[in-house]
């Protein structure tokens, strides 16, 4: 009797361990689902898109906005062809996509330049297809640099032509590096991205590192900011972490 129920005991411990194998490779299974179909996080690393974007931020991006090719998959598996369920985004969505120079990185910046525009910045003014963007300075950003440093910098108010309102900053004004540059004629099936820290943004203007990013190289739409913090407390430092916490910025819709 005794052998029968040390028989019984080791075939329940071993239906436990199988069961509890079976839940994990679901939620695996599930979570790369969602991921792949849905939504997929990531984190704000550069200040490329201040003010609309900090460093620190965490925001869901949703995979399903534009279609789906090999980039929505992990570790970009070849298994899709080209871009399927395809929908063009629109210009002024923020995007992260793939830098095409290496079909790896991620990159987070906004739409400006849609196939076929003719996209210019003269005198750190934006010109699509000829026209200048509308702007209105407003209030100046204040902030941090990547040394802690405080900052304050121009922030303006730019209308794109479909009427999509959002803000910009120049950290040199109207004389940066970049502010005066070729016209740029977006090539079919591309786009032109640039980044909100107009001064302080490598993107689609520095054609060698960025340049156009074909329609295969779009991961998704960043959608909301569901967690922020300004980084002063690391994970361990539990008692620091409602003063590091943006509480303000918590499930904000990105624009």
């Amino acid at each position: 009797m005794p052998e029968k129920r040390d028989m019984a005991h080791s075939k329940t411990s071993s239906g436990g361990i199988l069961d509890t194998v079976k839940t994990i490779v679901y939620a695996v299974v599930i979570a790369l689902f969602v991921r792949t179909i849905a939504f997929e996080p990531f984190n704000i690393p550069s200040g490329s898109m201040i003010p609309t974007l900090l460093v620190g931020d965490y925001l869901f991006v949703s995979k399903y906005s534009y279609g789906y090719s090999r980039h929505s998959l992990p570790l970009s598996l070849p298994l899709i062809p080209g871009r399927v369920l395809f929908h063009p985004p629109q210009r002024g969505d923020v995007v992260v996509f793939k830098l095409p120079t290496d079909n790896r990185t991620d990159y987070i910046k906004r739409v400006i330049g849609l196939p076929g525009d003719h996209i210019q910045m003269v005198h750190g003014r934006l010109m699509i297809n000829g026209s200048i963007c509308p702007r209105q300075q407003i209030e100046d950003y204040v902030g941090h640099d990547r040394n802690g440093s405080l900052i304050r910098a121009p922030q303006y108010l730019e209308t794109l032509p479909n009427g999509k309102v959002h803000r910009i900053q120049e950290l040199d004004g109207d004389t940066g590096p970049m502010d005066n540059t070729m016209d740029y004629v977006v090539p079919p099936d591309h786009y032109f991205m640039m980044g909100d820290n107009r001064d302080d943004s490598e993107d689609s203007r520095f054609l060698a590192e960025v340049g156009y990013v074909p329609k295969e190289n779009l991961v998704g739409k960043a959608q909301v900011i569901f967690f922020s913090t300004n980084g002063t407390a690391a994970l361990w430092e539990l008692w620091k972490w409602p003063w590091a916490i943006r509480w303000n910025r918590l499930l904000t819709r990105i624009e």
